[in-house]
């Protein structure tokens, strides 16, 4: 099961959802019992995709990059 989290448009409430994956289009009723809600993109479950961990960062190249402005781009005359 997946949670999904919903908007909606009518008392603009925020509310979750727990549902199969299959049916992560279907459309949701708010808690008041409007129908007229959006499902919200949820950023979370976007990060763990391809492995579960949050995504590793990229190291900083080893020592001094030289120039000392725009990352070693400007040099001194």
């Amino acid at each position: 099961m997946a949670r999904y989290d919903f908007r909606c448009r009518t008392c603009g409430s925020t509310f979750e959802v727990e549902r199969p994956m299959a049916q992560s289009s279907d459309p949701a009723v708010c808690p008041d019992g409007h129908a007229d809600t959006v499902k919200l993109l949820n950023l979370i479950a976007t990060v763990g995709v391809g492995g579960g961990s949050a995504p590793s960062a990229v190291p900083a190249p080893a020592g001094p990059m030289g120039g000392g402005c725009c990352g070693g781009a400007c040099h001194a005359h």
